[in-house]
């Protein structure tokens, strides 16, 4: 066997490999109970599944370049999974969205002060009408 002929079965198999960790990550999302299962069937398996299917298709290609460009995409992929499942686990969980909510309304009200502090010094109402 020649060394293409060994890179074709290697990067079919990574890529028929990505395919089975994506219909995992999809058997995970649809069959488990709460938002912190999904996510992480969802994060760990599509992450996975995304860098072997982008393997298989850079020794498919057989191109350093495209190769390059498809690790790029997958760092990039891997980064905008973890933020979103991040920011989707920190709003499911309520004690965090509630202190999320009361520092929010302490800033707020922080803000609003300042402004009336400054107001009452120029001694107008804040708005630009002076009467």
């Amino acid at each position: 066997m020649s060394a293409a002929v060994i890179m074709d079965i290697v990067g079919a198999l990574l890529v028929v490999s990505g395919v089975a960790f994506f219909t995992a990550g999809t058997v995970g999302l649809i069959r488990f109970p709460d938002v912190n299962s999904r996510l992480h069937a969802l994060t760990k398996a599509d992450n996975l599944g995304l860098g072997l299917l982008l393997a298989g298709v850079a020794m498919l290609w057989g191109s350093w370049p495209i190769a390059g460009l498809l690790l790029l995409t997958w760092v990039l992929a891997l980064l905008a999974a973890s933020v979103s499942a991040h920011l989707l686990a920190s709003l499911n969980n309520p004690a965090l969205t509630s202190a999320r909510t009361a520092e929010r309304a302490r800033h707020s009200s922080r803000d609003h002060s300042s402004q009336d502090h400054s107001a009452q010094g120029r001694g107008d109402s804040g708005h630009g009408t002076d009467r």
